[in-house]
């Protein structure tokens, strides 16, 4: 179906990393147009024709943005199989934020996270671990929207297809320490990176904090050890696409 580009940034990523924070921060600016709701889940929607799709539902969650930037925040789209494809073939001038959070620290909250909600069963160190084979029998395979703990943090992998779809110019990486440190210059980055000149400091907030209760197992020395060894590779290919590195 013909249509044209309502949507013109994306916080396409990653999950646990500060994502909430950051569409929370950006609907106090009346000059940003967000979705009526974060995580849309419209790209990674495999159920749609992706053949000749139709945006009209996806156009419908937005206010009339009147000029203004206007975009959405859904984070699993940088990690789910064909998301970025279906953002460039919708809009190839799309902007991209992803928002980075040491991969080890995300898997532990993405963990806690999956197992406060009811859904993870298992101990961290088995998951990260053994648990990993689970999603060799999930479909699309090798991929899987709860158990991906140790996978959605292959950051380098990630960057490097969203590099191969979209120009350096078009995407922002931030950290959720930077983030959460300093939220007055993330944002004023970002609305820099939007076109938009600096605007108010807001007020620093906590938002989406994790569920405190008795967890089955703690993050300790050998699962970071692991997770370290595990990501290696990855951390020198993140590092030199981008020159960041998580110590």
């Amino acid at each position: 179906m013909a249509h044209a580009p309502l949507v013109n940034f994306v916080i396409a990523g990653v999950q646990k990393g500060g994502t909430t924070a950051l569409f929370d921060y950006l609907g106090d600016y009346p000059d940003i147009a967000l979705a009526q709701f974060k995580e849309l889940h419209f790209f990674d929607d495999d159920r749609r024709d992706w053949g000749r799709p139709d945006y009209a539902d996806y156009h419908a969650r937005f206010p009339e943005p009147a000029g203004r930037p206007c975009g959405e925040a859904t984070p699993i789209y940088v990690y789910w199989p064909n998301c970025l494809e279906r953002i460039a073939a919708y809009n190839p001038a799309m902007k991209l934020i992803v928002v980075l959070r040491d991969p080890i620290q995300r898997a532990w909250s993405h963990w806690r996270m999956e197992y406060a909600r009811g859904v993870e069963t298992h101990p961290f160190a088995w998951c990260i671990r053994e648990g990993r084979q689970r999603l060799f029998d999930s479909d699309p395979w090798g991929h899987h929207r709860e158990y991906s703990y140790v996978e959605r943090g292959f950051y380098g992998e990630q960057l490097e297809r969203l590099y191969a779809l979209f120009p350096r110019p078009q995407v922002l990486v931030l950290t959720s320490d930077r983030l959460r440190a300093d939220p007055a210059v993330a944002l004023a980055e970002v609305r820099g990176f939007l076109g938009l000149s600096p605007g108010r400091s807001p007020a620093p907030r906590e938002v989406h904090v994790g569920r405190e209760m008795n967890y089955p197992s703690e993050l300790n020395a050998d699962d970071i050890d692991h997770l370290r060894q595990v990501y290696a590779a990855d951390a020198d290919r993140l590092a030199a696409l981008t020159g960041l590195r998580f110590s």
